[in-house]
């Protein structure tokens, strides 16, 4: 059965930089919250698996981030390596509504109220 998800709102839009990220904090993790050129959102936990490299440091290119680290690149809608590199960030669901993002967390995952 599927976890069912808490909707947690981290803030308008415009407080996340065009190609750029914030991170939002949470029970167990640190969530990496991206906004495209085309201001879609994604999220995707802060961790590269390779290197363990802050992922909301990388550079946002298209519906891809590169880990600042190593350069390896993960698809944003995904969360899978691409090209030859093996490896997956874990995606969190997002929402847009009303110029404000939505994260969706399952209970374990429950946000502290303290999103960067």
């Amino acid at each position: 059965m599927a976890d069912i998800l808490n909707w947690v709102d981290i803030g308008p839009l415009d407080g996340i930089p065009v190609q750029g990220a914030r991170t939002l904090q949470t029970a167990s993790d640190r969530i990496a919250v991206f906004r495209t050129l085309d201001n879609q959102v994604f999220a995707l936990l802060d961790r590269c698996p390779h290197k363990q490299g802050p992922l909301s440091q990388g550079i946002v290119h298209g519906h891809f981030v590169t880990c600042p680290l190593h350069n390896m690149v993960f698809s944003l809608e995904t969360g899978l390596a691409q090209g030859a590199d093996d490896g997956c960030a874990a995606k969190m669901e997002t929402r847009l509504e009303n110029g404000m993002v939505r994260v969706g967390l399952t209970p374990s995952q429950m946000a502290k109220p303290d999103a960067q």
